[in-house]
C-alpha cells in the first residue's frame, strides 16, 4: 500500500520541474547543455540548461534553470547529481568540460536523449 501511494505521488510530481516553463519530459529528443557553476560558500551548483530554446534578453519568461513542482529553484548536490537527475528523463552523458573564469569553476555537460 505504501509503495503504491509513493509510486503515484512521485509519478505526479516527479515530472513536473521545468526549464524555461517547459516540463522536461516534454523537451524533444536530442542535445541537451547543464552548465554548473558553483555556489558561493557552498558545496552546492546551480545548473543552467541550453536544449536549443529561444530566449531573450531581459526576459523574465527565460529562465534557463531548473524549477520543481512548486516554480522554486532546485540546487544541486553536485554535477553528478545533475546528471543522475537527467539520467532519469532518458538522458545520457556525452561529454564534459571545465573552464575557470575567475576562480571559479564552470562545468558544462552534454546530454543526449535519444
Amino acid at each position: 500500500m505504501i509503495l503504491s501511494l509513493s509510486i503515484i505521488v512521485f509519478s505526479f510530481f516527479g515530472y513536473s520541474q521545468t526549464v524555461n516553463d517547459v516540463p522536461i519530459k516534454d523537451i524533444p529528443p536530442g542535445f541537451m547543455r547543464i552548465v554548473g557553476t558553483e555556489k558561493i560558500l557552498s558545496t552546492k551548483v546551480n545548473i543552467n540548461i541550453d536544449f536549443g530554446q529561444e530566449t531573450k534578453f531581459f526576459s523574465t519568461g527565460n529562465d534557463t534553470r531548473v524549477k520543481d513542482e512548486n516554480g522554486k529553484l532546485m540546487v544541486f548536490n553536485s554535477m553528478v547529481d545533475a546528471l543522475n537527475f537527467f539520467g532519469n528523463y532518458g538522458y545520457e552523458f556525452e561529454q564534459a568540460y571545465a573552464i575557470t573564469v575567475g576562480s571559479q569553476n564552470v562545468y558544462h555537460y552534454l546530454m543526449r536523449k535519444r
